[in-house]
């Protein structure tokens, strides 16, 4: 079974609004919607990945991260090792680099029906009202 490390933004503004991206239709889980980030490169940690990742995917400059939560997820097919930062601070309006449909939602109106499964808990643990 592959194993993949991956690096994922939770790009929220000081509104509380949190920018995500649309899976492309040729992609694993293709139409769901995401928090942006990719694969960790061999001898890359995941914060210069998510930095990587972040100005090839959206656009931005990351300034302020900091590691959020780190989970593993099983699907029949990968295994995955998720490391998801809370990125605060930036530079440049993120857009969809690639063409993706991109769109800023309100934390609290985040769904998780709209996501992979491997983001049901972050999902759950940015909706409570605590979350900052």
């Amino acid at each position: 079974m592959q194993h993949l490390q991956i690096a994922i933004g939770i790009v929220r503004s000081t509104q509380q609004e949190i920018f995500i991206t649309q899976r492309v239709n040729h992609s694993h889980m293709a139409g769901s919607w995401e928090f942006p980030g990719g694969k960790i490169e061999q001898n890359e940690t995941p914060l210069a990945a998510l930095k990587r990742e972040l100005l090839e995917e959206i656009g931005i400059t990351v300034q302020q991260a900091s590691l959020f939560k780190t989970l593993q997820h099983h699907y029949t097919d990968r295994a995955l090792t998720l490391h998801f930062y809370l990125v605060k601070r930036w530079q440049n309006e993120p857009f969809g680099r690639e063409g993706q449909p991109t769109r800023w939602v309100h934390q609290s109106e985040l769904r998780s029906t709209e996501f992979p499964p491997a983001n049901g808990e972050i999902i759950e643990m940015l909706t409570q009202p605590f979350c900052d």
